[in-house]
């Protein structure tokens, strides 16, 4: 409280007069043209100014922008998760898990996009694309056989016949056939996708009840949401990502991975339960002196 105090104190300080040095004091030297005021204290800025809410703008780009570390520490600086720190520096690609975003004075009417780039994405463990149409572009998640130069439609349409959408192409869950492959499934029409986005995942739909659907995880487990709900037709890019082979200890610091600290040693039981006698209970309980009377 008093060092907050004290900055905000020294921040509004202020210079009324020029400060003379002492050697130009001693020489008589006080033109006013000969010295020039002082810049005042420099005092550290708040930790809100500093940091960068990359995550949290709301004009989109698809520029990568500068991503600050945390080393598994939350806001107050105490370590969450154990084993984050260090790696090579990244820069965040802003994914638009919304498939269906209109662009200007065409809301409603399904639209196409060119695939302009396929790249790898240091953020997440699928591959990301580079979509454009009319007069914008976006980051998108990777379906397994995007190439460069596709065409993949969004469509929010729920027509009486299934259609036969291909691989990349976004359908409501109504729209398709029980059977199709799915990722990036919506929980809620128009939040965004939220399931099925890492690497070389993909779901099922199972089949659809009054109005819903039920979609089965990768996990096996199965979720029934709306028919109106948005998903994408297809696989997760980057199938092989649990293949990989790291090689070396140092890779794994390449990725932002620290090993454990060697104090907890795995029991491997070769010698069996060890069977040790009860320790002697411990009364914290005064009782009364009973006197010889």
């Amino acid at each position: 409280m008093a060092l907050s105090c004290l900055t905000r104190a020294l921040r509004s300080l202020t210079l009324s007069q020029p400060v003379l040095l002492s050697s130009q004091v001693k020489l008589g030297t006080l033109g006013t043209n000969t010295v020039s005021q002082c810049r005042g204290f420099l005092t550290t800025a708040s930790l809100e100014q500093n940091r960068t809410f990359w995550k949290q703008r709301e004009k989109y780009s698809i520029k990568p922008m500068g991503m600050k570390k945390t080393g598994g520490r939350d806001h107050t600086g105490k370590i969450r998760t154990h084993g984050i720190g260090g790696g090579h520096k990244q820069r965040y690609r802003w994914i638009d898990f919304q498939r269906l975003r209109y662009e200007a004075d065409k809301e409603g009417q399904p639209f196409e996009e060119k695939v302009v780039e396929v790249r790898y994405d240091p953020c997440r463990s699928a591959d990301i694309a580079l979509v454009a149409s009319g007069n914008r572009k976006r980051w998108i998640i990777a379906t397994e056989n995007m190439q460069v130069g596709d065409l993949i439609k969004t469509s929010n349409v729920i027509g009486r016949m299934a259609v036969s959408a291909s691989e990349g192409d976004a359908y409501p869950l109504g729209a398709l056939p029980v059977g199709t492959l799915v990722n990036n499934l919506e929980i809620q029409p128009g939040r965004g996708s939220e399931y099925i986005r890492a690497a070389g995942t993909s779901g099922v739909l199972l089949r659809k009840v009054n109005g819903t659907a039920i979609v089965q995880l990768p996990s096996k487990q199965q979720v029934q949401v709306l028919e109106t709900c948005m998903v994408t037709v297809g696989r997760v890019s980057n199938i092989d990502h649990n293949k990989r082979i790291i090689g070396k200890a140092g890779r794994n610091r390449w990725l932002g991975i620290r090993p454990s600290s060697g104090l907890w040693q795995r029991k491997g039981g070769w010698a069996g339960r060890k069977i040790k006698p009860l320790p002697p209970m411990k009364s914290y309980v005064n009782l009364p002196s009973i006197s010889a009377n």
